[in-house]
């Protein structure tokens, strides 16, 4: 038993897949954070745009 403990704790192969979800996490992270600062002046300045064309 302590044989098969001893290997479970040293095994690695799981890391990979750790780090991967948590650069995933990431970038998804950072993605949100970019989309909530640029969606507001976006949809402000496409209906100043739809003003425009509507009084042309």
């Amino acid at each position: 038993m302590k044989a098969r403990l001893q290997r479970f704790l040293a095994s690695d192969e799981g890391a990979v897949t750790v780090d991967w979800v948590v650069l995933t996490a990431g970038v998804v992270t950072v993605i949100v954070l970019i989309f909530g600062a640029v969606s507001e002046d976006t949809l402000g300045l496409a209906g100043n745009i739809g003003s425009y064309i509507g009084s042309q």
